[in-house]
């Protein structure tokens, strides 16, 4: 399928991407990658053991976001909590090294930064395989305090944003609370866009939102085995919502916009389904789509740019991001989506 957009028109808006500024608010996640080649079986338990290699520190979470943002040329505004820890400390030198600011990540007592470790093997001058994870999880506990002191941050990160972005992973950082927030604080016309792991409905009043296919089963109570089903879903959770658009990314079958028309948009996947790491790749596509309508983008075409983005880092092993130079590539290279 090909859309009436031009090709030029994607490029200029991906060069429009630079500067814009962008709150990006949520739960901020230390995603962890330790590395090790395959040494023997242990004598203990009929398990692998690694000769220690490397160890590589990435922002996930909402953090995944605003370092996509970074990459792709956009001022990221992180607020959120860390935890005094460890993790905490190196989520906020993985943020210094890609010159994010980190003065809205909350350092909170009592609180261990949300952190999940990989552990990868493999042969010296092989791809890593994943054999396990494990992840350290924590909630923020409900404080009208807290509440009180994050809204008046989202108030003063807005002024002069261009946008903003809720990346709630249920680790308590964010709410639906700070769409009205928000809302007060942003220049007219300036987008709120939201994905949530469990919750997404409650946001009601946003721009966009980016479930994934996933996240809409939960919203709609059940499995949705037919087309018929996908569109009835995702058309009722919009009108629920009261949001402009609704981006659902479906994996290999690419994605489906919700935007105004009586069907919605079937985007398929760019590039090959065959992938090489999919980690963090929704948080990819809500980034470019975030950052595409706050440079002037239409539904249609910031769809496109993320199925791009999304179609570059999932052939990326780990916690990837995409430069505006992968992007533009992306689209240049393109025989299939465009007309």
């Amino acid at each position: 399928m090909r859309f009436p957009v031009p090709r030029g028109r994607l490029l200029a808006l991906v060069d429009a991407l630079a500067g814009r500024r962008l709150v990006v608010a949520g739960d901020f996640v230390l995603d962890r990658f330790v590395y090790g080649h395959p040494k023997r079986i242990s004598r203990e338990a009929p398990v692998l053991i690694l000769r220690f290699s490397r160890e590589e520190n990435l922002p996930g979470g909402a953090g995944n976001t605003a370092a996509n943002v970074r990459a792709l040329g956009g001022v990221p505004v992180p607020l959120g909590a860390t935890g005094p820890d460890e993790a905490g400390r190196a989520l906020r030198d993985a943020f210094g090294a890609r010159g994010i600011e980190t003065d809205g990540l909350v350092e909170t007592p009592g609180y261990e930064t949300p952190t999940k470790t990989r552990i990868l093997g493999g042969a010296p001058h092989a791809i890593k395989q994943q054999i396990v994870r494990y992840d350290v999880e924590d909630v923020l506990p409900e404080s009208a305090a807290r509440g009180e002191e994050f809204a008046a941050r989202l108030r003063a990160a807005a002024r002069g944003a261009h946008g903003a972005i809720l990346s709630d992973y249920g680790y308590g950082a964010v709410s639906p609370e700070a769409v009205p927030v928000l809302r007060a604080a942003l220049a007219p016309g300036a987008r709120v866009c939201v994905d949530s792991r469990h919750r997404l409905p409650a946001y009601a009043g946003v721009d966009a939102a980016t479930p994934n296919e996933e996240e809409l089963e939960e919203s709609a109570g059940g499995p949705l085995d037919s087309d018929a089903k996908l569109d009835a879903a995702g058309a009722a959770l919009r009108a629920r919502m009261g949001c402009g658009s609704l981006l659902v990314t479906r994996g290999s079958r690419g994605m489906a916009l919700f935007s105004g028309g009586s069907a919605p948009e079937r985007i398929p996947v760019h590039g090959t389904d065959q992938v090489a790491d999919v980690t963090g790749a929704g948080d990819t596509v809500l980034a470019a789509f975030a950052l595409a309508l706050a440079a002037g983008a239409t539904p249609l075409e910031a769809a496109l740019l993320a199925n791009f983005a999304g179609g570059v880092v999932v052939m990326k092993m780990g916690t990837a991001v995409v430069t505006p130079e992968e992007l533009k590539a992306a689209v240049d290279a393109d025989r299939a989506l465009l007309s």
